[in-house]
């Protein structure tokens, strides 16, 4: 895909021109022209036959800049110079303006006074019109110089109607300024005075000048559209500290390579991408993933660019610098989907190919017409050039991308990302969404579901034996009871003679006694155990769970069940999506059983069990051939699905080719993210229809309402310059319309509460809750916090944080959040 940027584009009908001569050009097999970022994307043929055809049709053009030597080339895409020049354009075109009015309307109308020596003069009075008119055409030349141009290259726009309506107007008034010096040659001074109200000099100017008001309220919003844009673009730190020579140096953070070593300190923002490999912190990545919750890092872990580190010293190296980075990577994402064109607007292209030239032969048969039926020709003049000043092309160009440039930021800063303008279309007719278990619905990570001693012994005594042998085991399970038993700092036992039976479970000397843990058939197979037992491992079996069993000698001690855990948000997200009228269905390699019981547990009843990966793509392409579905996956064995899909949505934290399979990427890892993408692909669609509806009926309204169509039938009658005035507006209106979704909550729940389950026979309950607490300067306060919460019923643990200014509250029986927000505020402190 070649990228470049275009000039000299000002309307609709410009971008269908671009678009028509690159699209003749040998070898193209696909051009996008964007009126918006007046950019242009084209696939196939060669870039030299291309910048000619460009040029050949009016327009400047080159090659989109992408060099990190240069101003960064998407901040450049999306700079508003123009802005600050039509200001000053429409100040001084106002100025005269003011003057021009008051002389040909304040006076000739109402009375208003002038200096003798024009007041008793009309043709003085004209002369004063006559220049005015000229420096307020002088100051917009632009309109001229562009409109008659196009005309010259076959290729009429918006400036060419505007040129023709404000040149006809001041022509006409021409001839009647010759007609009044021609009375007063007769000495009909009379007569020439009548004449003034013949004169359109004010129209001409005024014209103008409202369509530069129109184009600079235009420029304003369209600038307004690419805020999300150009915040993450603000987001890229200025400076790195790297160490080089055992020697801290200050540098551009663009200078930074692969493999540099940087620091980053409290407050700063990490200058790339990297590892860490020294220190601890929590690091804010709400500028790549709109979530607010700073995320934990250590030796390691990895760390993005334009992320701000909160606490702790970290020491990283450099991993991927410049465009290469995480960030860049969203910032591309973001322009690319800006840049592409949705289907929807292919009517619209279609129409404002030929709107143009439509108009013009429209406002030559309205003369014509009033003119046969006896009309005077400055009348049929009139209606002519308000045909031509309130026909409006930007209208149509400009419904589709602006509303995909708010959507695509919009769902940029929720870290939801759109690949290109028909995802986020077309994601909005979705009605079915298919779901993968593993790393999608579940964490993708095995967790300890519950601990069942027996026979006397306790649980941390259950999991002291399980995680002695477990600790020497590279099996997925093993490490879900290794983590439990460290979260408890349950220390293990010395074990000796370790053995791991392939498929059956481990063994291992205890304080010489024999210690065994595995499945069911294996350790029937060396102790009796108890029925109680056995259907207590078929029921957990049955809730989809991997049972281990324990024996210590010939002596049964507990069962240990483990399961990939559903993410948090699973069950609200799939009660989302159903609330909205959606479909969904789980598809997953897994057994039926255990995916049935995952299915039960967040709500889904259609479900696709033990396929292979290709089982999987014909299953999402079946679907698609009824409805529009989209594919939500994370790993390498969803890619063929992801890409049979209508749309397919990777989860952010799964594999690269997951990622590069899909049109969508969910940056937050959370499912509730799906529903939140749709929803904004369907305001996003019901925005480009409201947009391309008003830019259609407005066109068809207007144009028969300059015409004079409604006259004789209503006495409607318009007048051109009211003809203007709504021209500048409606593009505006377009625009305006498009920037409301800036306000959408695509997102139902943005805090949720985390719920820890920990079982023993039966099910136990415990709740955390998260405070933000303000006030807290040191340890000191941290004890006071914490003393005063544990002092009440119902609190187990207290754990605060004066540095993160929280304190995680676990309970063991339900306490108000009114009752712990009063009992810390009692100490003295905020709850925010």
């Amino acid at each position: 895909m070649k990228k470049f940027d275009v000039t000299g584009m000002t309307c609709a009908a410009c971008s269908a021109r671009v678009e028509k001569a690159v699209t003749k050009v040998a070898g193209v097999t696909l051009c996008a022209v964007n009126l918006l970022t007046n950019s242009m994307n084209v696939e196939g043929g060669n870039e030299n036959d291309i910048i000619k055809a460009v040029e050949s049709a009016g327009y400047g053009v080159r090659p989109h800049m992408t060099d990190n030597s240069a101003k960064h080339s998407y901040e450049k895409s999306f700079q508003n110079n123009d802005t600050t020049k039509l200001k000053c354009r429409l100040l001084w075109s106002l100025g005269f303006l003011i003057i021009l009015m008051y002389v040909s309307m304040g006076h000739t109308m109402w009375g208003w006074p002038l200096p003798s020596i024009l007041a008793r003069n009309p043709l003085s009075i004209a002369l004063i019109q006559l220049l005015l008119t000229v420096a307020v055409s002088v100051i917009n030349g632009a309109f001229f110089v562009n409109g008659f141009k196009a005309i010259i290259k076959r290729a009429p726009n918006m400036d060419t109607l505007v040129a023709l309506g404000s040149t006809a107007s001041f022509a006409y008034s021409v001839v009647v300024l010759f007609k009044m010096a021609d009375c007063y040659v007769l000495g009909q001074i009379t007569h020439a005075a009548h004449y003034l109200h013949d004169l359109y000099f004010e129209s001409a100017a005024m014209i103008l000048t409202l369509i530069t008001v129109g184009k600079m309220l235009e420029a304003r919003s369209k600038g307004k559209t690419t805020n999300a844009l150009k915040s993450l673009l603000e987001l890229k730190p200025k400076t790195a500290t790297v160490i080089r020579n055992e020697q801290e140096i200050v540098i551009p953070a663009a200078e930074v390579k692969v493999h540099d070593v940087f620091v980053v300190r409290p407050g700063d923002s990490i200058p790339a991408d990297g590892v860490v490999l020294f220190g601890e912190s929590a690091v804010n990545e709400s500028a790549l993933t709109g979530e607010s919750i700073p995320v934990e890092k250590q030796e390691g872990d990895s760390v993005s660019a334009a992320t701000v580190n909160t606490s702790g010293f970290l020491r990283c190296q450099a991993t991927r610098v410049g465009e290469d980075t995480a960030l860049s990577g969203i910032i591309k994402m973001v322009s690319d989907a800006a840049s592409t064109k949705a289907p929807i607007a292919k009517v619209a292209d279609k129409v404002s190919s030929v709107f143009v030239p439509t108009v013009i032969v429209v406002a030559i048969m309205t003369a014509i017409v009033w003119l046969l039926v006896g009309q005077t020709f400055g009348f049929a003049l009139a209606r002519a050039v308000s045909v031509l000043v309130i026909s409006c092309p930007c209208a149509l160009g400009l419904a589709t991308p602006v509303a995909i440039m708010v959507a695509s930021g919009v769902g940029a800063k929720n870290g939801i990302l759109f690949k290109n303008a028909a995802a986020l279309e077309e994601i909005g007719r979705i009605k079915t969404v298919v779901l993968d278990k593993t790393g999608t619905v579940t964490t993708g990570q095995p967790v300890v579901m519950g601990v069942y001693s027996q026979n006397g012994f306790t649980e941390k005594e259950l999991l002291q034996y399980a995680v002695s042998l477990e600790a020497k085991s590279e099996h997925p399970l093993a490490k879900a009871v290794v983590s439990k038993a460290e979260s408890l700092k349950i220390e293990p036992f010395e074990v000796d003679g370790f053995k791991a039976m392939s498929g059956s479970g481990v063994e291992g000397r205890v304080n010489g006694e024999c210690i065994v843990g595995g499945s069911l058939k294996y350790i029937s197979s060396v102790i009796n155990m108890p029925e109680s037992s056995k259907k207590q491992y078929e029921a957990l079996a049955e809730k989809g769970e991997t049972p281990l069993i324990f024996a210590k000698g010939d002596e049964f001690i507990g069962i240990i069940s483990v399961a990939d855990a559903v993410k948090p948000d699973s069950k609200d997200a799939v009660k989302q999506l159903q609330e909205m009228g959606i479909h969904v269905v789980m598809l997953t390699g897994d057994n039926e059983k255990t995916a049935k019981a995952v299915g039960e547990s967040v709500g889904i009843t259609d479900i696709v069990a033990s396929v292979l990966p290709s089982g999987k793509e014909k299953v999402v392409r079946q679907l698609s051939k009824k409805v529009k579905v989209a594919m939500v996956g994370d790993g390498i064995n969803d890619s063929p699905a992801l890409t049979a899909a209508n749309i397919g949505m990777a989860i952010g934290t799964g594999t690269d080719i997951a990622v590069e399979s899909a049109n969508v990427v969910l940056m937050k890892n959370s499912l509730c993210d799906v529903s939140a993408a749709i929803k904004l692909g369907r305001k996003t669609l019901k925005n480009i229809r409201e947009n391309l509806f008003w830019a259609f009926v407005y066109n068809c309204l207007g144009i028969p309402l300059a015409a004079g169509v409604f006259i004789n039938l209503l006495g409607w009658e318009m007048n051109p310059m009211f003809g203007a005035a709504a021209m500048s507006l409606s593009s505006f209106c377009v625009v305006t319309n498009a920037l409301r979704l800036n306000f959408l909550k695509i997102n139902k729940q943005k805090y949720r509460k985390e719920i820890v389950i920990e079982s023993n026979e039966k099910e136990n309950l415990k709740m955390k809750k998260v405070l933000k607490i303000e006030g807290m300067m040191c340890m000191h306060c941290e004890a006071h916090v914490k003393k005063a919460l544990e002092a009440l019923d119902g609190v187990e643990s207290v754990d605060a944080s004066h540095e993160k200014g929280t304190a995680v509250i676990t309970l063991c029986n339900n306490v108000s959040d009114e009752i712990l927000k009063q009992t810390v505020e009692n100490e003295g402190y905020k709850v925010l």
